[in-house]
């Protein structure tokens, strides 16, 4: 009955996620370059041609002009204004609106860095998509908001959260939870910082691809311990789950590169997104097992076939996720 409800959690989970038209963060970068002119990069996140339509709008008219590139890509749609004049003071009490947003569920991360190492970050949400800049008392260099960014990342990322939640129910012990959960930690932070540092390149839909089957691997290894079977898994979770974690660091480094990293300090916002995604994970792990210990406080002998909802919830999802990226990688 437990691992029924956690199932049921899963599949709570991925229908709020399959009904979401897009979750993936639009980002606007605004820098102010050595000839004091604006460089602007706007980037949002498409599935092929198809597009919530998002326009970015300033109220000092700096993207009143044609973008001067343009470019469509397969999980983005990307525009930039190079060398546009405007001053620095026009920019205090300006308005910054990402139109359409309150239309979606997505956010948008905006950078405004100016020559003089002046720096502002904020997100802007469907509920607030506008943002007022205030010169006076604004931060230098600073970089938190990509620890929320992580945390967002992590608790909103379905797939991630399936293959954690299968280590979860296979793995016997609080220690050895713990060597597991570390060494999937270990292994995608060194391929998310390869890949956001630009030492290593991969694929991203054949890493989509490949994440969907390492939680199909974990569903059937959960099965396969409940019919009595010890597996890989069951014997070393700390080496499967570290395997993995290799594929899901290239995958959350993706989703980063998506987002963007300020160019004046790419290690700091790297290190905070890579904290956030953990802070998320942990919170995640802490609510299962709280509920795990809930449930097994109030919930009546389960009925026999209860025990075998989470693995074939699990595995289910994570099927279909991986048959969806493949048509999609082929195509």
């Amino acid at each position: 009955m437990l691992r029924f409800f956690i199932a049921l959690l899963t599949l709570a989970a991925f229908s709020g996620g399959a009904r979401a038209h897009e979750v993936r963060p639009a980002y606007l970068q605004i820098v102010e370059n050595a000839q004091h002119r604006f460089d602007v990069l706007w980037k949002q996140p498409s599935n092929g041609a198809l597009a919530v339509r998002l326009v970015p709008k300033i109220s000092n008219g700096l993207l009143d002009s044609a973008p001067t590139e343009e470019t469509v890509g397969n999980s983005f749609v990307l525009r930039r204004w190079s060398g546009r004049p405007q001053t620095r003071d026009s920019f205090d009490g300006a308005r910054i609106h990402i139109e359409g947003l309150e239309r979606t569920i997505t956010d948008a991360l905006v950078s405004v860095s100016f020559a003089n190492g002046q720096q502002i970050q904020e997100i802007l949400k469907p509920d607030n998509p506008i943002l007022t800049v205030h010169l006076k008392g604004a931060g230098k260099a600073s970089v938190p908001i990509y620890l929320k960014l992580g945390v967002e990342h992590i608790l909103s990322g379905f797939d991630h959260l399936s293959f954690v939640l299968g280590l979860v129910l296979l793995v016997r012990g609080r220690a050895t939870l713990l060597k597991t959960i570390t060494a999937f930690t270990v292994a995608h932070s060194i391929t998310l910082g390869a890949a956001a540092l630009g030492y290593a390149q991969v694929s991203a839909p054949v890493i989509e691809a490949l994440v969907a089957l390492s939680i199909v691997f974990v569903a059937v290894e959960l099965a396969r311990s409940y019919s009595g079977h010890e597996g890989l898994t069951t014997r070393y979770p700390w080496l499967i789950a570290f395997t993995f974690g290799l594929l899901h660091g290239f995958a959350f480094a993706g989703s980063l590169a998506q987002i963007g990293l300020p160019a004046r300090n790419i290690p700091g916002a790297l290190l905070l997104f890579n904290v956030g995604v953990e802070i998320g994970q942990l919170l995640f792990v802490g609510a299962v097992l709280a509920l795990l210990a809930l449930l097994r406080r109030i919930a009546a002998q389960p009925p026999a076939w209860a025990r075998w909802a989470a693995p074939y919830a699990i595995g289910t999802l994570a099927s279909y996720w991986m048959i969806d990226r493949i048509h999609l990688l082929v195509h």
